[in-house]
């Protein structure tokens, strides 16, 4: 029995997040500003680590509990809308920019 896979090709967005960008938020996708209004800690919301900080890392609440985004990691959003952090070196392995477009 073979268990290799290939993962499909699919379409994702994604924003990556520099200390800059946290402080001027004028370049966020809007879904992103979607998820910023949602309750902390829920599925899909993204809130700062320290409450009222404004140059602090970002958390991004998933099912799996809440994910710190870290400067240099990419906030994903998936083909159901969720979203979740991924490492830089890692998106860089897997995402080719404008793929699918």
């Amino acid at each position: 029995m073979d268990y290799r896979y290939t993962k499909k090709p699919i379409t994702i967005e994604a924003f990556q997040m520099t200390c800059e960008r946290r402080q001027d938020n004028t370049e966020w996708p809007s879904w992103m500003h979607e998820a910023w209004n949602y309750d902390a800690g829920s599925d899909g919301s993204l809130f700062p680590a320290i409450r009222g900080s404004h140059d602090s890392h970002l958390v991004i609440g998933t099912l799996e509990g809440s994910m710190l985004v870290g400067w240099g990691d990419w906030i994903i959003r998936g083909v159901k809308g969720e979203l979740y952090p991924c490492k830089n070196d890692i998106f860089e392995a897997t995402y080719d920019q404008g793929a699918g477009t």
